[in-house]
């Protein structure tokens, strides 16, 4: 009798139900959990004594690893709204509220994170005192917090007294009437009741990312002087579009507005690389605006992060319940930008305003604007707002100054613009589109819900399907050229600009998504410089893969004795790149002086393309810095330990194989292109484990302080170090 169905949703993901116990769990907590259980009819509308409401998941099973593939694992917040609300398990009087709770399943340390991460997302700063230390003076504090007390119904709950918690520690735990769970290594269970049993992997491949639910095809987008692209029209429930986001174009350069799930599925569906991404505008931090932030990590430079100071204190706060890691040291991975709220902030000629909107978390609109051609040109982001209904609402109980606020927020909302970018989520935290009748604004988007506009709605504004772009001032230059003589220069450093056009006079080239560039074990006539677009390199032979970004130099060889390609290159999405003969850019570095240390780069740089934590999304200048400051090493006795001397750097296998050992145990086996000594280089810490050689060791040493400043480099650095801190800490490799 299968009393247990386990069904597998997506990567990381599985559905496992027990209806005899009435459990059912979600196992895992990735981008968009929720839309992928809709799609494959897991989550589906049903009437329970004539109350519409959804089915659903009552337990979630958390990684026991909050990072794969660059991307969080755990992100419980809209699929304990989907129970609380959607089902009705936190309503009163509803039928589907029991008294049985939502519950969390796993490791202490990720059920606290998962609570703190919650809080978070309901309240944002959770006291005056977090308020007052974002810098704001004591009236502003007073209002923010005097709004956040409206929504949060006087008092900021105890997030843990809406769950139930099962913690997994050795052996078997008892989730819930005779179902019980066991771990039985790192992100493997089995989930057993009476005499059945079925086994769940949240783990992926250390290359592989979560898909997104949904399909977007491909565009290619130009870099105008200023323009809007609509990368998101959706709301957290929307199965068919990303979450509501824009993308700012402006000199060419592009600015994120909102960052939500499967950000990078997006800008490979654009052709936009990450390297390509001058910055990111914050609006709040809810996940359906907040979840992709990672993807800008996995850049070869810091972003800049621009958001008003109390928004931004609750993005990093939320962030470091997550991770667990210190609020402070998402200053190391974004190029911090704060924006005075309520005033233009002038970023090299573009100007934006945030203004603080009444929600449950810390939100500002954005309004942004260029002079040109005798005018400014305006484009308003509005994400998450509140309605004239809500307002009518507070007004009749609030106070003076609230209330005299209020309409003063619902006139900035009405503000003329050229664009303007609209939520009409309808209920008592979002818009509503009636609301915009009388707005005189050249164009609106309707944006931020998952319901088809009305006639209504279409009378008022318009659609934006994804991928489309509202040019507001047009380029008549050549961002691509632009882009190329960047990304030559910087590479080829020292060479004058006079002769760098010998590069730069050669065709930018187009491809579609999926063609080949460059074919393993053939000569290659060009060099390919990526201007937009990312391209994966893949060698089925050997099994490297890699991905390349915007100011990647593809088929770049100095080695006479194998001048073949090593790998397949091929485009993953609209690629543009600057095409050069090979024979002219070999005598180019030559009359300039510069083969001789290329050539001696050229070996160590293929290495770290080969290794996971070099090889993704590095440009050639990167890469080359890497290199020059490689350090050789040999490890060469068998069975002795592993000195580490050299408490600041990170040392990486080229050749051999090392055991880390944990209280007699192997917990793990290092080899090519694996690395050691980021606890002690980087996180100030000791494993408390012994690495012994096996084989023979070969490799490099590399000073931390040379990849402080590479986001995506200690991004993988902190996803390994959180694997390590649990393979330490419990389990044995066979």
């Amino acid at each position: 009798m299968n009393r247990i169905r386990k069904i597998p949703v997506s990567p990381g993901l599985y559905w496992v139900e027990i209806p005899d116990a009435g459990l059912y769990i979600q196992c895992g907590c990735v981008e968009d959990s929720v839309k992928h259980m809709i799609r494959r009819g897991l989550i589906t509308s049903v009437e329970k004594q004539e109350v519409a409401c959804e089915t659903g998941p009552n337990a979630i099973l958390l990684s026991d690893i909050m990072l794969q593939g660059g991307h969080f694992s755990n992100l419980a917040e809209f699929p304990v709204l989907q129970m609380m609300y959607r089902q009705g398990m936190g309503i009163p009087g509803h039928p589907s509220n029991t008294g049985r709770k939502p519950l969390l399943i796993g490791s202490s340390e990720q059920i606290s994170a998962q609570l703190e991460y919650i809080r978070r997302g309901n309240y944002g700063l959770v006291s005056m005192d977090e308020l007052v230390d974002t810098g704001i003076d004591t009236q502003q504090a007073d209002l923010i917090w005097n709004l956040k007390m409206e929504f949060a119904y006087g008092k900021i709950k105890d997030t843990g007294s809406l769950f139930d918690s099962v913690t997994l520690e050795e052996g078997p735990s008892e989730i819930r009437d005779g179902v019980f769970i066991r771990r039985e290594e790192t992100n493997r269970f089995i989930i057993s009741y009476r005499d059945e049993s079925v086994s769940v992997d949240l783990n992926i491949p250390v290359n592989q990312r979560y898909p997104a639910p949904y399909p977007l095809g491909f565009h290619d987008i130009r870099r105008e002087y200023f323009g809007v692209v609509h990368s998101g029209q959706g709301d957290g429930w929307d199965i068919n579009r990303p979450c509501m986001s824009s993308i700012l174009v402006y000199q060419g350069k592009l600015y994120l507005i909102d960052a939500g799930p499967n950000i990078a599925y997006c800008l490979i569906a654009l052709g936009i690389g990450i390297n390509e991404i001058e910055g990111i505008f914050h609006t709040h931090c809810h996940d359906d605006h907040f979840a992709g932030l990672p993807t800008l990590l996995l850049s070869d430079h810091r972003i800049k992060y621009h958001a008003a100071p109390f928004v931004r204190a609750s993005v990093f706060k939320k962030l470091s319940a997550l991770l667990s890691i210190p609020e402070a040291d998402f200053f190391d991975f974004f190029d911090v930008r704060d924006l005075s709220e309520g005033v233009w902030n002038d970023i090299n000629g573009l100007e934006v305003k945030p203004l603080l909107s009444p929600h449950p978390v810390e939100t500002t609109t954005l309004t942004f604007r260029t002079y040109w051609g005798g005018r400014y040109y305006t484009y308003a982001h509005l994400a998450d707002i509140f309605s004239r209904e809500s307002l009518r609402a507070r007004t009749d109980d609030s106070d003076a100054t609230l209330e005299r606020y209020y309409r003063q927020v619902f006139e900035g909302y009405l503000e003329p613009v050229d664009l303007k970018k609209i939520d009409i989520g309808m209920n008592r935290v979002h818009g509503q589109a009636v609301d915009f009748e009388l707005d005189r604004s050249n164009r609106i988007i309707l944006a931020h819900t998952a319901a088809p506009l009305t006639s209504q709605h279409k009378e008022i504004g318009s659609s934006a399907p994804f991928g489309m772009i509202d040019v507001l001032i047009r380029t008549h230059a050549d961002p691509l050229i632009e882009k190329a003589h960047h990304y030559l220069a910087d590479y080829l450093a020292g060479v004058e600009d006079h002769d760098l056009k010998q590069l730069l006079n050669n065709s930018v080239v187009d491809f579609n998504p999926g063609t080949i560039i460059l074919r393993r074990d053939r000569p290659n006539s060009f060099l390919y410089l990526l201007l937009t677009g990312t391209v994966e390199m893949i060698n089925n032979r050997t099994g490297d893969y890699n991905v390349f970004s915007s100011g990647a130099l593809i088929g770049e060889n100095y080695n006479d004795d194998e001048p073949l390609n090593n790998a397949t290159y091929r485009t993953i999405s609209f690629v543009h790149a600057l095409e050069i003969p090979s024979p002219s850019f070999r005598r180019f570095v030559e009359e300039h002086r510069l083969l001789v240390s290329l050539k001696q780069l050229f070996t160590r740089k293929q290495f770290l393309l080969k290794t996971w934590l070099f090889g993704e999304a590095l440009s050639p200048r990167v890469q080359t810095r890497l290199a020059e400051n490689l350090i050789p090493i040999e490890l060469a006795r068998r069975g002795e330990g592993v000195e580490q001397p050299d408490r600041d750097s990170i040392h990486v296998i080229e050749r051999g194989v090392l055991a880390r050992y944990h209280q007699g145990r192997v917990v793990e086996r290092l080899g090519f292109g694996d690395f050691f000594g980021e606890d002690r280089s980087v996180f100030g810490l000791d494993y408390g484990t012994e690495l012994v050689i096996q084989e023979p060791v070969r490799g490099f040493r590399l000073p931390a302080e040379h990849i402080s400043d590479i986001p995506i480099i200690r991004w993988k650095l902190l996803e390994m170090h959180q694997k390590r801190i649990r393979m330490a800490g419990s389990y044995t490799l066979d």
